[in-house]
């Protein structure tokens, strides 16, 4: 890469991670959730409604935001999608313990499909600066600002809930988001038509990863790489997020007289922000599907581990193991989307990919708080999210890249016939 080239690469990777340290909001859910049960009497299920909209919202908001900043840009989406979670905040900051809509509008729709759009806009820029070999490094760095995220938002809303309550805590963050994403918003831009980023043709990743042609959503979708990464992303995004959405209940409930509520949050953002870093390197050398089977198999054995956590000392580390296996999957399906099926179309694919993580997120958290609310404990919750971990980390055996050069020629080929016939 040139260095001018290079700098504003690097501008566009940072804006991009600004946004999602903004966007980030909606990992301290389990601080709001608790205060709405705390403060307002909620049971455990409605206080997951609007974390669960919100997650649904936000991955059906990917695959149109992913389009339109593939047609309009990134700058545009961004911009939109800061506007958006501003405005769903200060909707949700007129919920009360007996109005219970503007929560669900609010933060589950409108904020959710804000940070849909100015998540769906911050990857695709920075990867198509870049070349092939670093698709994964830099994918992780940009996202990894979403994942640490709760590490200042989880305790600032905590001390916010405190000192003014929930309504007016709502009510500051949405303001400081509504500024920050759209400021940032404006450092955003794809390379100009025609740019490919020079490759390191020395180093072992380039050997091993050939450049491959662009699949537009047609073709990937009628791709059997486009439904095994959907199963796989659902079901470990299953497991992720119950724990991230219920983790300051479930501290509540298995360290009873403890007060660990935000440090928890805090430690699983840590954890979430490595994660997607050390993920996306890895799977630059050693392949994505690979490092999905290693993350897969630690994320089932923490949901096993986590039902024996009943110590600081053992609650902690597990949470932040819980928080690098979710983040790393966060890395590692945009950058298998690059890898498998281009660039030029990544903002749509990845948000059609993405829709796995929505499903997933929201039968996850509702799956929990429905479990807790009959049964009082999160024990069975735990076992079927350790089950589906483990399918997805048999899946990934079956799970191989595309042909690089004969795949989309053949998907073509293929629905030429049916034209024709």
């Amino acid at each position: 890469m040139t260095d001018r080239a290079s700098a504003r690469g690097w501008i566009v990777t940072l804006a991009g991670l600004g946004i999602n340290l903004a966007l980030g909001v909606l990992y301290s859910w389990s601080i709001i959730a608790k205060a709405l049960t705390a403060e307002w009497g909620w049971s455990a299920g409605q206080s997951s409604l609007p974390y669960a909209t919100a997650v649904g919202t936000f991955a059906l908001s990917m695959v149109f935001a992913g389009r339109a900043q593939d047609r309009f840009g990134p700058r545009i989406v961004a911009t939109v999608g800061g506007v958006l979670t501003g405005v769903g905040l200060l909707v949700a900051s007129y919920a009360s313990a007996t109005v219970a809509w503007p929560m669900i509008v609010g933060f589950g729709v409108l904020a959710g499909a804000g940070i849909g759009l100015g998540y769906a806009s911050a990857t695709p820029a920075a990867v198509k600066w870049f070349p092939p070999q670093r698709k994964g490094f830099i994918t992780g760095l940009v996202v990894s600002g979403f994942g640490l995220a709760s590490v200042y938002i989880a305790p600032l809303t905590t001390a916010l809930i405190h000192g003014s309550g929930i309504g007016v805590t709502l009510r500051i963050l949405g303001v400081s988001f509504f500024v920050a994403i759209i400021g940032l918003a404006q450092m955003l831009v794809n390379p100009p038509a025609g740019y490919v980023a020079p490759m390191k043709m020395s180093t072992a990743s380039a050997k091993t990863k050939p450049v491959r042609r662009d699949l537009d959503w047609r073709d990937m979708v009628r791709t059997k790489q486009f439904v095994l990464l959907w199963i796989m992303y659902a079901f470990s995004a299953f497991a992720g997020l119950m724990i991230i959405g219920h983790m300051a209940k479930i501290a509540v409930a298995q360290l009873p007289g403890i007060d660990l509520g935000f440090g928890l949050v805090a430690v699983l953002a840590i954890g979430n922000a490595g994660g997607r870093v050390a993920a996306g390197t890895a799977a630059d050398r050693f392949g994505e599907t690979r490092t999905m089977f290693v993350v897969f198999v630690m994320q089932a054995i923490m949901m096993g581990a986590i039902s024996f956590a009943h110590t600081p000392l053992s609650l902690i580390p597990v949470a932040a193991a819980v928080g690098f296996c979710y983040g790393a999957n966060l890395a590692l399906f945009p950058s298998a989307t690059a890898g498998f099926f281009g660039t030029k179309h990544l903002g749509v694919n990845y948000g059609l990919v993405f829709t796995a993580w929505g499903v997933g997120g929201v039968f996850g958290s509702m799956t929990a708080g429905t479990i807790v609310d009959s049964t009082g404990s999160y024990a069975v919750a735990y076992v079927v999210a350790a089950g589906l971990c483990l399918l997805a980390a048999a899946t990934t055996f079956i799970t191989k890249a595309p042909d690089p050069l004969r795949a989309p020629v053949e998907l073509k080929v293929k629905a030429h016939k049916t034209k024709a016939a």
